[in-house]
């Protein structure tokens, strides 16, 4: 089966054959998508995990659409409704969609008005009517005085011919060419409509956008769809979804209507009950189901997108390091971890509280520093956050010291986490929370791969899209983040190792057990002897893995163990040690790699461990570079509009990016906000945890809502042209609101309070 399936997704993606059937193979043999994209490029023609993903889910699809179609086909065999043709239809359908419209008609039904018709013995003036539209009243008339029949109850002619029509607007119904055309109009032509449910409309204030709502459902984006369906879902918001229902039913005459006449007639009211009473909605419910379906995976992308920057950000490295977890009343959480993120110190002091407590926690501080050979602070940007980092940089601290303002999203889900209680059994979820926000300072993959990424806060409408799809998505973009990066094998945590291809939470468990029993490793083949780690969870994951200080300097590398052998000879050849050849360039630029091209390796492989040679086992993420806030800005109060600050984006959506500006509430620049020229994609322009220059466009203290712009001449929304020109001027209640922006206009009601901060925008929902 697998040879169909790689024929098929060859074609649909214009993929290579042979490189599809090899992905199909490996999976087949258990290797992971990181594994066949760093290690086997000769065998795919160097796809990337993207077409390799691409592959496997859509070879799982072929699968699941193909058990389908033997379900449907066991079960009209067992009610001896299967006929050649009706095999052969079911055999040529090519989707899920396709495949149901086919096994419409005999698909087991609850009791329809169709059904009780036939009871009633109508199937015939049905059939009649359908083969001889020419027919006149009085033919019809004949035909319905025939079965009349009270005991029926077929009182009258008329009940006779409702009865008929019932019929053919089911099998209107169930025609599958209809159906699928029927479907493109709606998938083309349908628009989507809502409005507020009477009497909701205070209550339901935040999707006041949509109470009275249009767009065509082929155009509508992800986060608007997730925004008017959560209105629907919480009881505020009605919602429908149809194409002009005159072109919808003529759609439908025209297949089935084929002459003028009295019985014509009776065709032709039934094809509008067909689409009234069953197509309509029957369609409306597909489409409701495919746009859903379409915005979930346009939300889990950007999702994805967003958890990649966030996994990936620069670390700080391995260093002593204290961190603060800020608070007024209950004080300033403080712990003391050394260069791996062992925990070796925890208290608390009180430095918002003024007084001789300002005092006592600067001797804490500074005692703390000296003792443990502090080389950089992590303070958390949640309550007290600006006033504690304000503290900490008034105490004069050695410039060689860095002081960093860090995101704590998640940090309360870690530390009251299972995880959490694991690792420090005897700290309370304080002591847990500041320790999160240091470790995430000096490695946000290793740390952040504890927390779910759902609470990590990069997502919009997470909890609104399939949770399953959002799993599989997330899961799969941590585990390309670990393994493009590597794990230190020595150090890793069991959640961390667990993402390693080939691995899981049984083998990472095991692993850590090991490693404790029998201290560190001191190669990669040692791997092998940890209970339960076979030759195959070895081959997926031992180049991910790193052994700082190995024996064998190819232990730290991504070299793979499969390829020693061929460095070994390399070495040889070129008449050096391993040592001299990965640390001397020069005996590096003697390779020629078409030398050791053979079935086995080719010069992608050959090329990815010359590249690796040059630089074994270097993290591949960015060099850390500090940022901090501006002092001009610490509450909402403070700011300006046309104040320019600098910002760290938290999260990248379709309509924009948020930017925290140090002043505890996230300012969003809309996406007409984001760059001088149009922006298709914000994604395309900013990314999370990059660091931006912003102005203060708007500003809203009673709703906390904050707009920004990195445009170099910036928008003000509520000023005149005139005004623009003086960033602190007065600010005009009378612009009119459809006046061009530029080149990204908002749309109607979208200044302060309009679409972009009130429904869309959903700040981490």
């Amino acid at each position: 089966m697998n040879d169909v399936y790689s024929h098929r997704i060859a074609s649909e993606n214009n993929l290579p054959l042979s490189s599809v059937q090899a992905t199909l193979k490996l999976l087949a043999e258990g290797a992971t998508v990181p594994f066949i994209a760093r290690y086997r490029k000769e065998a795919t023609g160097t796809l990337d995990e993207v077409a390799i993903a691409l592959i496997r889910d859509r070879s799982q699809q072929l699968a699941d659409l193909d058990a389908r179609r033997t379900s449907m086909i066991k079960g009209l065999e067992e009610r001896n409704q299967l006929t050649p043709e009706l095999q052969a239809a079911l055999d040529a359908a090519e989707s899920i969609t396709r495949l149901e419209d086919i096994y419409a008609p005999y698909k087991p039904k609850r009791r329809t008005r169709a059904m009780i018709a036939r009871e009633r013995g109508l199937e015939p003036l049905a059939i009649f009517l359908l083969e001889n539209q020419t027919a006149t009243t009085a033919q019809i008339t004949t035909q319905t005085n025939s079965l009349i029949d009270p005991e029926k109850e077929v009182e009258s002619a008329d009940k006779a011919l409702a009865g008929a029509r019932d019929i053919i607007a089911e099998i209107i119904s169930d025609d599958a060419d209809t159906r699928t055309e029927l479907r493109e109009l709606f998938e083309k032509e349908g628009i989507l409509k809502s409005e507020v449910i009477p009497t909701k409309e205070t209550e339901g204030a935040k999707f006041r956008d949509y109470f009275d709502w249009s767009e065509p459902i082929a155009k509508i984006p992800s986060h608007r769809l997730l925004a008017i369906r959560r209105g629907s879902e919480e009881g505020f918001l009605y919602f429908e979804i149809r194409p002009p229902a005159e072109r919808a039913v003529s759609l439908i005459q025209k297949r089935f209507v084929s002459a003028a006449g009295d019985a014509a007639n009776e065709v032709a009211k039934a094809a509008e009950d067909a689409y009234g009473r069953l197509l309509g909605p029957s369609m409306e419910t597909e489409v409701r189901v495919a746009s859903k379906n379409a915005a979930d995976e346009a939300a889990i992308k950007v999702f994805a997108d967003n958890l990649r920057e966030l996994l990936l950000a620069s670390p700080l490295g391995q260093m002593p390091i204290l961190g603060i977890d800020p608070g007024f009343r209950t004080g300033c959480k403080v712990v003391c971890l050394d260069a791996q993120g062992k925990l070796l110190h925890d208290t608390v002091i009180y430095p918002t509280l003024g007084g001789s407590r300002v005092d006592e926690a600067a001797h804490t501080v500074r005692k703390l520093l000296q003792h443990y050979e502090i080389k950089a602070i992590a303070i958390g940007n949640g309550t007290a956050s600006r006033e504690t980092e304000s503290f900490v940089r008034a105490l004069g601290l050695s410039k060689e010291i860095i002081i960093v303002v860090v995101s704590e999203s998640g940090a309360s889900i870690y530390s009251a986490s299972d995880v959490a209680r694991e690792e420090f059994p005897d700290k309370d979820i304080t002591v847990r929370g500041a320790v999160s926000i240091a470790r995430r300072l000096l490695d946000p993959l290793a740390e952040l791969v504890k927390i779910d990424p759902k609470s990590i806060g990069v997502g919009q409408y997470q909890h609104d899209v399939n949770q399953r799809k959002l799993k599989a998505g997330l899961d799969d973009t941590v585990a390309s983040c670990v393994n493009h990066v590597g794990v230190e094998l020595n150090t890793a945590s069991k959640e961390l190792l667990s993402y390693v291809s080939g691995l899981n939470p049984r083998l990472a468990g095991e692993i850590v057990n090991y490693r404790q029993a029998n201290g560190p490793f001191t190669s990669r083949s040692e791997l092998k002897k940890v209970a339960g780690l076979g030759p195959k969870a070895f081959e997926q994951s031992a180049g991910f893995l790193r052994i700082r200080n190995a024996k064998n300097p190819l232990d730290q590398s991504a070299v793979h163990p499969e390829r020693y052998k061929l460095i070994e000879q390399i070495a040889k050849d070129i008449g050096c040690s391993l040592d001299e050849l990965l640390k001397i360039p020069a005996n590096q630029a003697k390779v020629n790699p078409t030398q050791y091209v053979s079935d086995d390796v080719g010069l992608p492989t050959l090329t990815d461990i010359l590249n690796e040679l040059a630089k074994p086992g270097r993290d591949p993420r960015a060099k850390f570079e500090a940022f901090a806030f501006s002092d001009e800005a610490h509450s909402m109060e403070d700011l300006k509009v046309g104040q320019k600050l600098p910002g760290i984006v938290t999260n990248v959506a379709a309509f924009g990016a948020f930017i925290d500006i140090g002043v505890h509430q996230d300012g969003l620049a809309h996406i007409s906000q984001l760059a001088d020229q149009f922006v298709k994609n914000p994604s395309d322009h900013v990314k999370v945890g990059q660091p931006v220059k912003v102005t203060v466009v708007e500003i809203d203290l009673a709703r906390k809502r904050i707009g920004l712009s990195l445009k170099t001449n910036p928008d003000f929304p509520g000023q005149t042209k005139t005004e623009r020109n003086q960033p602190n001027g007065p600010r005009s209640s009378n612009r009119n609101q459809n006046q061009s922006r530029g080149s990204n206009q908002r749309p109607k009601n979208d200044s302060f309070g309009g679409n972009w901060f009130d429904s869309a925008l959903k700040k981490k929902q």
